[in-house]
């Protein structure tokens, strides 16, 4: 096993960052450091917290520039997208700084004579924050910022295919004078990653990655006791009802699949659409599709750029194979998208007919540019369908009728429910999912449960 990582950028297919792994040693100095400055955090007062988070946000968008071209060259993401995961960063950090106050406020449980009783949220301790590489910074933020303003300190692991954000957030902290050691980042192996958690010097670990991952972290966790909060993907369904604004759902729909080229945990991966609208929306959306600039993602008008390895292409290339050989019909030519070639992480969007529940491309998770799209008689069938997945992450539907949304919302088995639009973290709301998609809540005053524990004071005031 190499003793370190390589970032092989997805644009050129060559080297653009190195960095060591971290050794039993600098682990051990790391996880003592975050136990000791936790202790002096924690006594700050939550409105002390949020003003030097608050300027670690400010430092961090002062480079917007830079960290967007960073992105780029490590993912792939085109470089026209990429600052606009820094404006995400930025509107995640401030509300759950903002909201911090309240979520962690005593909770007043009424008077009783002679007694002052109160429930107070405590930090847990040291959170352990596992990020992945496909949006390197809106994944990380959910974890690192509220556990800080919550009075714990953080230790991030990054993916090994963008492991800059973590110096980028160490920069940030520095410059806004977080105590040395509230926050660190760590370069980690899998097997190192598991001992970290196996070993109890760890209190809350934060995780967005693939189910095989989340299955690794329960497993080391369940030697102790400590909390873990798992955004594991999915396989999102979208509805089109035969109310909806089409040329809202195409376009909508189109970004909701292909943006950052499918590669979100709630990118949309199948569409189900009411037979009345099948044909006018199937056939609008292979135009909007054809619109894409598949290219170098460091020019400024590509607008779809690689996956982040050719191995990712090759997969999502199989599920296509597999489902034409069944049956299924492909709709967009690879040919007419220059830059796509087998073997690359260049791939064409892809846009798939005559598609059904037996074939991987609407089952298993694709994490590339390729959708199915099925006719549906009604909202019966599309929310049997919707529910027919071991995900639940979002789930969207397009109609006109807010009433109807509600009601068929009600009976999908997902964590977020969308009307007319999708792909999309709102952070005053809960970030959650259910089956395969996951465990636990990320964003809204909710996370604060789950990052701090309940302790009661029961005051006896008179005798």
């Amino acid at each position: 096993m190499s003793d370190r990582i390589q970032v092989i950028s997805p644009v050129n297919g060559e080297i653009y960052a190195e960095r060591p792994l971290a050794g039993g040693p600098e682990i051990e100095q790391t996880l003592v450091r975050a136990r000791r400055a936790q202790l002096e955090w924690r006594s700050l007062p939550v409105a002390e917290r949020a003003k030097v988070l608050s300027r670690a946000v400010e430092a961090f968008v002062a480079e917007k520039a830079e960290i967007a071209a960073e992105i780029t060259w490590q993912m792939g993401r085109p470089i026209r997208c990429t600052p606009s995961e820094v404006g995400g960063f930025e509107e995640r950090a401030r509300y759950m700084i903002e909201v911090a106050s309240r979520a962690l406020a005593d909770v007043e449980v009424g008077e009783k004579p002679d007694f002052t009783r109160f429930v107070r949220r405590v930090p847990l301790g040291v959170a352990f924050v596992i990020a992945p590489w496909n949006y390197p910074y809106l994944t990380a933020v959910n974890g690192v910022v509220p556990a800080l303003m919550a009075g714990n300190a953080v230790i991030l692991k990054p993916s090994a295919q963008t492991p800059l954000t973590a110096e980028r957030f160490a920069e940030a902290f520095a410059a806004a004078g977080l105590p040395a050691g509230v926050f660190q980042h760590l370069y980690l192996s899998h097997p190192a990653t598991s001992r970290i958690i196996a070993s109890g010097a760890v209190d809350f670990v934060s995780f967005t990655g693939s189910v095989k991952g989340g299955h690794s972290i329960q497993e080391a966790a369940a030697h102790g006791f400590l909390g873990t909060g798992l955004e594991l993907g999915g396989k999102d369904p979208a509805y089109v009802r035969p109310d909806a604004n089409l040329e809202h759902a195409i376009e909508n729909l189109a970004d909701g699949a292909f943006f950052n080229s499918g590669q979100s945990c709630c990118a949309i991966e199948r569409m189900y659409v009411h037979e009345d609208v099948y044909e006018r929306f199937v056939d609008g959306l292979v135009e909007f599709a054809r619109g894409y600039k598949l290219d170098d993602p460091t020019d400024p008008e590509t607008t779809l750029g690689p996956l982040v390895r050719p191995a990712a292409a090759e997969f999502v290339r199989g599920q296509i194979k597999d489902a034409i050989a069944a049956g299924a019909k492909m709709l967009l030519d690879p040919k007419a998208f220059a830059k796509d070639a087998p073997g690359s992480a260049y791939m064409a969007p892809q846009v798939l007919t005559g598609v059904d529940h037996s074939m991987r491309i609407m089952t298993e998770e694709t994490f590339g540019p390729a959708v199915g799209v099925m006719r549906v008689e009604g909202d019966e069938e599309a929310i049997r369908l919707m529910n027919d997945s071991r995900y639940g992450l979002t789930a969207a539907v397009w109609t006109t009728d807010k009433d109807a949304a509600i009601r068929i919302g009600d009976r999908v088995e997902t964590g977020t429910w969308f009307m007319n639009r999708c792909d999309y973290l709102d952070p005053a709301l809960a970030w959650t999912g259910v089956k395969d998609s996951g465990r636990g809540c990320s964003l809204s005053r909710l996370q604060y449960e789950h990052l701090t524990r309940s302790k009661s004071f029961h005051l006896r005031t008179s005798l």
